[in-house]
């Protein structure tokens, strides 16, 4: 089981209390503690999020996957980070922060963000993607992502990022604008 690790800004895990998941298919879900945790190997419950992503067509999953275990990415460079969303020590989500080797610029690139279908709509990937944009913000000035559905579209404009015309990244947010985290 993965352990909680300290980023940063001293904080590994981050615990949300959700008063409402009335979005959520299983009302025992409601009141239910999920936590964002800064993980730092692959969680063994990896393959069930694989083989749900496969049956709705995205391989980005399996992806991650061979990154890791090849060690094409692991999220491990400074700056970067790999974050796991929990509900019941069920992992229902995933996202990792990296380099983006697009540009040369201070930026950061958000990568294999993935919300289990039976937990979307209960604000789980939202929150996943602000802890790590509040990573980021300690160390880039931008984030970049590339998503080629509409329901990512609509999701990251939710999250606050802007639309972009680039070959590599459909969405940026400007990190200048963000209340950077005071390390202790």
């Amino acid at each position: 089981m993965d352990r909680p690790t300290a980023g940063p800004s001293g904080l590994g895990m981050i615990s949300l209390l959700f008063g409402d998941l009335s979005h959520s298919p299983d009302p025992g879900q409601r009141m239910s503690q999920v936590e964002i945790r800064h993980i730092t190997h692959l969680p063994a419950q990896i393959l069930a999020l694989e083989k749900e992503a496969i049956g709705e067509g995205f391989r980005f999953i399996t992806r991650l996957i061979a990154e890791w275990h090849s060690g094409a990415n692991r999220f491990d460079a400074p700056g970067e980070c790999f974050m796991a969303a929990y509900l019941n020590q069920q992992l229902i989500g995933i996202g990792g922060l990296s380099v983006d080797p697009y540009v040369k610029t201070n930026t950061a690139r958000l990568r294999r963000v993935y919300v289990s279908a039976s937990s979307r709509g209960c604000h789980v990937g939202r929150t996943l993607v602000k802890a790590l944009v509040a990573h980021a913000a300690l160390r880039f000035q931008s984030v970049r992502l590339a998503t080629d559905t509409s329901a990512g579209d609509a999701f990251y404009l939710k999250c606050g990022f802007m639309r972009i015309d680039h070959d590599d990244a459909t969405h940026a947010m400007c990190l200048s604008s963000i209340e950077r985290p005071t390390e202790v």
